[in-house]
Order: structure tokens, then C-alpha cells, then sequence
């Protein structure tokens, strides 16, 4: 069975990317087959980080997305990973919508999965009721609550919505936040987690000795949230 992992989330900043980055590093540590498709056409974090895995695709011209439907197909073994960027959804939506996608994946056998990634702020409420109303019950969801500016997620409590993804087949993972200084360390490097890891040498955004460690306690526990779902 192909399987379509879009890492979504629409709003801007919640870190759809570094999901993105998360579950990429997690195909290749556990030797699993994938590809990568970037929608950004300015800042491609897949792109930039995995850049052997990726290519671009443009979110809004039919046939460009059509390749990640054709990648599912021609190799069922290997994972289709899909970095949405922000404001892509409703071209995303209009392209499944007039393509049948979700009978057509039912025939042909893909599992499609949307990860949508939000903060805890009201404005990821808001956008995870528009998704239930959209694709409640018609494909895999599951919400990452990514704790990048806080760990506190009362309003998607108080809101009823996480009750009613769950009630909807939902699954919540959280991804915890990392030292920023570890990261911004990475992201000065422009390369893969593992590369970040093991330096072929050492300059100015190399990590130290503890920041290494924690980067690596950080991954272990990312992955862990990710074996929850048998990704």
C-alpha cells in the first residue's frame, strides 16, 4: 500500500517544516524508503535540509501536484512525504476535490495521512474546526500539537475540538520544543539532523558536546510520538 503523508497546518509559524524534517529524519533512521515534495517556493525546508529526498512542486498547477498521486503508485513501499506551506490548503483541497482523490486512493490502495501541526494559540483552533468540517472521517488525521511557543493546549480542550477529531478517528501526538539555540544552530548549518549530529569538522554552528545529547533526547522522543501511529 502507498502511503501520502501532507504535513499541513495553513497558519504560518506553527512548524510545519520542522515536522517535516522530524518524520524525514525518522524514514531514514529507520530505513525507511521515501521521497519528498516541497511547496514553498521560497523557503523549502526539504529542500534545503533534504535536498537528496525532494524536489519542488507547485502547489496550485494540477499537473505539478499530480506527481505526488503518480510517486504513491509507481513505488507502493516507499513513503510519500509532503511539505504544505502556509495558504496551500484550499488549492490542495480543490485538487483533491476535483480529482475524486479519495475514491481514486481507495481503488488504487494509498493511504493518505494529514498531519495537521498546530500551536496553542486560537487561530490553530480555528483552522482544526475548518479541517473536521473539510476532511473530518474522509482521511487519516492526525494532529501534531507542537509546543514551539507553549505546552499549554486549554483552548483546544475548552473548544470541544480535540473531542470531536477524536470522535472522527483522529490521533494526537505532541512534539516538544527544543533548546533554540540547538536549533538555530542547525538551521545555520543547513543540513539534516544527522548531519548536525556527527560534523565532518567543526565551525561556528557546530553543537557542543550537551547540546548534541539534548538534540539527540529531543529526536528519541519525537520518534517515540511517531511510533505511536506505526508511521
Amino acid at each position: 500500500m502507498g502511503k501520502i503523508h501532507f504535513i499541513g497546518g495553513e497558519k504560518g509559524g506553527v512548524g510545519k517544516s520542522l515536522v517535516s524534517r522530524v518524520l524525514a529524519q525518522y524514514f531514514i533512521d529507520h530505513e525507511q524508503p521515501f521521497v519528498g515534495f516541497d511547496t514553498d517556493k521560497s523557503h523549502g525546508s526539504l529542500l534545503r535540509f533534504y535536498a537528496g529526498f525532494a524536489s519542488p512542486i507547485v502547489v496550485d498547477r494540477y499537473e505539478s501536484l499530480d506527481r505526488v498521486m503518480e510517486a504513491a503508485t509507481e513505488m507502493p513501499e516507499r513513503r510519500v512525504l509532503v511539505d504544505l506551506a502556509a495558504q496551500t490548503h484550499q488549492s490542495l483541497a480543490q485538487w483533491m476535490a476535483d480529482s475524486a482523490l479519495f475514491d481514486l486512493s481507495e481503488e488504487l490502495g494509498v493511504e493518505l495521512t494529514y498531519w495537521h501541526v498546530m500551536d496553542s494559540g486560537q487561530d490553530s483552533v480555528d483552522l482544526l474546526r475548518k479541517l473536521l468540517e473539510q476532511f473530518g472521517g474522509k482521511l487519516n488525521l492526525v494532529v501534531v500539537l507542537n509546543e514551539v511557543r507553549s505546552d499549554n493546549f486549554n483552548l483546544l480542550e475548552k473548544s470541544g475540538e480535540k473531542a470531536k477529531a477524536e470522535a472522527l478517528g483522529a490521533r494526537f501526538i505532541s512534539i516538544g520544543r527544543l533548546q533554540e539555540s540547538a536549533m538555530q544552530k542547525i538551521d545555520g548549518q543547513g543540513t539534516s539532523f544527522w548531519a548536525a549530529l556527527n560534523p565532518v569538522e567543526k565551525n561556528a554552528n557546530s553543537l557542543g558536546l550537551l547540546e548534541r545529547q539534548r538534540v539527540k533526547v529531543w529526536l528519541k522522543k519525537a520518534y517515540a510520538e511517531i511510533q505511536k501511529l506505526a508511521a
